[in-house]
C-alpha cells in the first residue's frame, strides 16, 4: 500500500472538494425554495392545494436519488432534452432534498399556534402574507435541526453524482485509485474530504439551535 498517492492527488481531490461543494450548496438553495412553497401548499386552505403537495412529497421521497439522477442525465436525451452533468445533479439532489425539507417545515408549521395565523388574517393579511411574515420565521427556527440533518444527507448523498461522470470527491477518488491501484488511500482521502464538508455545517447547526433555543 503506498500513502504516498495521496498527497500526489490531493490537489485533484481538492478540487473534487470544490465542486462537491458548488454541487451541494446550490442543491441545498434549490431544495429550501421548494420545500417552503410546498410545505405551505401541504397546509393550504384548499383541498386541491394540499393534494398537490402531497403528490409532490410522496413521488419524490419514494423514488431513489439515483433514479432520478439517472432519469435526468440519461433518460431526457432521448427526447431531445439534454442537460449539462453539472445542472442534473444540482437538479436531482434539489428537487429530491425539497420533499424532506417541505416535511421538516411543515411540522414546524404544525408547532406554531394557530392562533398566529388567525391574528394575521383577522388584521388584514391576506393568507400567503400571514405565512410568510408570521408563520414561516417561527416554524424554520423550530426545524433547524430536522433541517440541518437534510442538509448533512444531502451532501453525503451528493456523492451519487459521481455515477455520471462528475469528478466529485468520490468520483476523483474512484479515478485515481483505477489509475494507481491504491484504492485504499484514495478513499481513505475521499472520506477527509467528506469529513471537511460535514463537521463544520454540524458545528453550524448545533450553534443555530442552541441560539433559537434561547
Amino acid at each position: 500500500m503506498d500513502w504516498s498517492v495521496l498527497p500526489e492527488n490531493a490537489g485533484l481531490l481538492a478540487q473534487g472538494l470544490l465542486l462537491t461543494l458548488e454541487v451541494s450548496a446550490l442543491a441545498l438553495v434549490l431544495a429550501l425554495a421548494l420545500g417552503v412553497i410546498v410545505a405551505t401548499l401541504r397546509v393550504a386552505p384548499s383541498a386541491a392545494l394540499r393534494r398537490i403537495g402531497t403528490a409532490y412529497v410522496e413521488f419524490l421521497r419514494n423514488i431513489p436519488l439515483l433514479v432520478q439522477l439517472f432519469f435526468l442525465f440519461f433518460a431526457l436525451p432521448s427526447i431531445g432534452i439534454r442537460l449539462p452533468a453539472f445542472a442534473c445533479g444540482v437538479l436531482a439532489l434539489g428537487v429530491y432534498t425539497s420533499a424532506f425539507v417541505a416535511e421538516a417545515i411543515r411540522s414546524g408549521i404544525a408547532a406554531v399556534p394557530k392562533g398566529q395565523l388567525e391574528a394575521g388574517l383577522s388584521s388584514g393579511m391576506g393568507y400567503a402574507s400571514a405565512m410568510r411574515m408570521i408563520v414561516l420565521p417561527q416554524a424554520i427556527t423550530k426545524t433547524i435541526p430536522p433541517l440541518g440533518n437534510t442538509a448533512l444527507n444531502l451532501i453525503k448523498n451528493s456523492s451519487l453524482v459521481s455515477t455520471i461522470s462528475m469528478l466529485d470527491i468520490l468520483g476523483t477518488a474512484n479515478l485515481m485509485g483505477s489509475r494507481s491501484f491504491q484504492y485504499v488511500p484514495m478513499f481513505v482521502g475521499a472520506g477527509i474530504c467528506y469529513l471537511i464538508l460535514t463537521l463544520p455545517a454540524a458545528f453550524a447547526v448545533n450553534v443555530l439551535e442552541k441560539r433559537y433555543a434561547r
